[in-house]
């Protein structure tokens, strides 16, 4: 029978802590992340891989900003979301391409730069709170750059000043069919990189870009839904999800049901700024027909699929 399969991974395994993020760096860490999506691909599974692009996307806002002060006029941020679809999917569709040929595989990976349509009146939209970019601002450049560039920046962390941006909640994936029929016929498809590239409806049907970042982790829960998938597999930094994390009474769990999650979620255990938004795409997964989510790292995925490790998130 078909197992179909949505993977996402994390931007943070493509830039690891402490790199400068050069395109050596990157491929050569895009090819490590591979093994184990090979492995379940010569399994039969039907996969499509989403990916986040926080590192990458940040580079390119301190690029847009370094050639701002030189005259170059800067790309907005839908602009940028849509260039790191193209730039990290063609490294990981070379990538897994030459792995598969290795491997003997013969199947197509085809990357697709999606548009993910928001509710233009989405709450966030009148009050952002996505910090992007990696570059912190005093409080008098940060009033310089919301006078001059009209930026919304905010307190991070008592480090300084951030910009942020709207995160609105995605409600269709374009072309979402598309990819379905893609996966389906048993082709590896890279989509909905770093949340897809948010845009809206306008009133005669026209699309229209929004200057924004959606969750990578809610936009890859609706691509599984989209396109049936079975099971929404989500790749951290860790093994399993665990309470009480980092401290002395921590508790790895190997499953939890949905209602655990919650009850979880509503006790802060898992913090908005890591772990949160995966367990919250989890919910919105299974409440909304998912069958299964998989929480694991991507160097555990294969012994995870196996039931030997991770955490299974069930109804």
């Amino acid at each position: 029978m078909k197992k179909t399969a949505v993977l996402a991974l994390g931007g943070n395994a493509i830039i690891k802590a402490g790199e400068k993020g050069t395109i050596s760096q990157q491929f050569a860490n895009t090819r490590e992340s591979l093994g184990g999506i090979v492995e379940l691909i010569s399994r039969g599974y039907h996969l499509s891989i989403t990916h986040g692009n926080g590192p990458q996307v940040g580079n390119l806002l301190r690029q847009q900003e370094a050639g701002e002060k030189e005259g170059i006029a800067a790309l907005p941020l839908g602009v940028l979301n849509a260039a790191t679809e193209g730039t990290m999917g063609y490294m990981i569709e070379q990538s897994l391409q030459n792995k598969l040929h290795n491997s003997g595989i013969d199947k197509q990976v085809i990357t697709i730069v999606s548009q993910v349509v928001v509710d233009k009146n989405d709450p966030s939209m009148l009050n952002p709170t996505k910090f992007v970019g990696s570059t912190y601002y005093s409080a008098e450049q940060a009033e310089e750059l919301k006078k001059d560039l009209g930026w919304t920046l905010k307190e991070d962390s008592g480090k300084g000043y951030r910009r942020v941006v709207p995160s609105p909640m995605p409600k269709r994936i374009i072309p979402g069919q598309t990819i379905k029929e893609l996966v389906n016929r048993g082709e590896v498809v890279i989509a909905v990189g770093g949340g897809g590239i948010p845009i809206y409806i306008t009133d005669d049907g026209s699309y229209e870009g929004v200057d924004a970042v959606i969750d990578k982790d809610f936009a890859s829960a609706l691509l599984a839904l989209e396109i049936g998938a079975d099971l929404f597999v989500i790749l951290t930094g860790v093994e399993k999800v665990a309470i009480n994390y980092g401290k002395p009474e921590q508790q790895d769990l190997d499953v939890l049901r949905i209602s655990d999650a919650k009850r979880y979620y509503e006790e802060k255990q898992f913090p908005a700024g890591s772990m949160g938004p995966k367990i919250q795409a989890a919910i919105q997964f299974l409440e909304n027909g998912g069958k299964e989510v998989l929480i694991t790292s991507i160097e555990k995925i294969v012994e995870a699929f196996e039931g030997k490790t991770g955490t299974r998130i069930t109804g």
